[in-house]
């Protein structure tokens, strides 16, 4: 049984969401390194022993990290996605240009039921192809009980769009847990956050950009699926 962690980061134009997957054995692993992140931080640069890790906190100073130099808040990014690599077994990348959706539909659907929809998808054909069932934990969002109704659906009936499919991999129902208590759902903040970042923003700094893509090095080799759907063709890049 794999479990799989969802979050989202976005923006007015851009809307992604990522999941990562790993077995029992790399969920504790990555939990106690994460754990150790922060002990170390705390120790070390006087960090609240409360702190989370949130990709957008640790790019700004901001939250916990307030106050933290660029070079300390980048060694724990990168101590964080070390620990991703090394134990994750998957990690899958979904997006969508939303201000391409809005000029194609009148009443488009929310960028993130269809972003999830398209994510759930991938993650069900990577379970089976690791000959695994998968259980789902995503970052509270509102509208939870939606989203369980439309897992089910697609469960039951399947998907729509030109993938329409049963998933058959992934077990019970959408589970969401708070990131305060679950540091997977850190874990997958953070990588989001990048990607979205990557996707979307120039860097105006070399330096900067070397930095990212150091970090996104750590975890490139368990990319399994990586994609973003602009829904005004000539709009793709």
């Amino acid at each position: 049984m794999l479990l799989g962690y969802l979050d989202e980061s976005y923006s007015a134009d851009w809307y992604y969401m990522a999941a990562l997957l790993c077995d029992g054995t790399g969920a504790q692993a990555i939990t106690a390194a994460l754990d150790e992140v922060i002990v170390k931080a705390v120790k070390n640069h006087g960090v609240a022993e409360d702190a989370e890790l949130h990709g957008y906190e640790l790019f700004q100073g901001e939250g916990w990290w307030q106050g933290i130099p660029p070079r300390v808040r980048i060694g724990v990014y990168n101590d964080a996605f070390q620990a991703i690599g090394q134990h994750a077994r998957a990690i899958i990348l979904r997006g969508i240009h939303s201000a391409g959706l809005r000029q194609r539909y009148l009443t488009p659907e929310p960028p993130h039921s269809l972003v999830l929809l398209h994510l759930l998808e991938r993650i069900d054909d990577c379970a089976k192809a690791h000959g695994e069932h998968v259980l789902i934990i995503a970052d509270e969002v509102g509208e939870q009980a939606k989203h369980r109704s439309d897992m089910a659906m697609y469960r039951r009936s399947g998907t729509w769009g030109y993938r329409a499919r049963r998933l058959t991999q992934i077990v019970d129902t959408l589970h969401f847990a708070p990131s305060s208590a679950s540091r997977l759902v850190q874990a997958i903040d953070l990588v989001t956050f990048l990607y979205r970042r990557m996707e979307c923003h120039t860097e105006t700094s070399d330096k900067a950009k070397r930095a990212n893509d150091h970090l996104w090095a750590r975890i490139e080799p368990k990319v399994w699926h990586r994609q973003c759907w602009y829904p005004i063709a000539h709009q793709q890049r």
